[in-house]
């Protein structure tokens, strides 16, 4: 088992930046595939960013790209998610999650994260 916990997010003006974390313990954290997700009050669930095990390979949401990052620290057990440029619709509970797998695979479908944290709030005023 692997415990995920958020931090981070806040409150920010639109076009403005904010950085949310997640720390891992309880497993080698190399060995799993992260993500966050994000759920917008009364939306699903959508997906944001993925990460390989060794960070490198990203993938990201249409609606994300080029505005947020994603990386990690394997050496701090610790994935991150800078995002900039931020807009009211980004406004969302954050969830950190992640996937054993031995390969070099990302994941954008959330049936296939077995873990998940328990969200972090980031709020984007216009």
């Amino acid at each position: 088992q692997v415990q995920l916990v958020e931090s981070g997010g806040g409150l920010v003006q639109a076009g403005g930046s904010l950085s949310v974390s997640c720390a891992a313990s309880g497993r080698t954290f190399s060995n799993y595939a992260m993500g966050w997700f994000r759920q917008a009050p009364g939306k699903e669930r959508e997906f944001v960013a993925a990460i390989s095990r060794s960070g490198g390979i990203t993938y990201y949401a249409d609606s994300v790209k080029g505005r947020f990052t994603i990386s990690r620290d394997n050496a701090k057990n610790t994935m991150y998610l800078r995002m900039n440029s931020l807009k009211p619709e980004d406004t969302a509970v954050y969830y950190c999650t992640a996937a054993a797998t031995i390969g070099t695979d990302v994941y954008t479908r959330e049936y296939l994260y077995g873990y998940w944290g328990q969200g972090t709030q980031a709020t984007v005023t216009s």
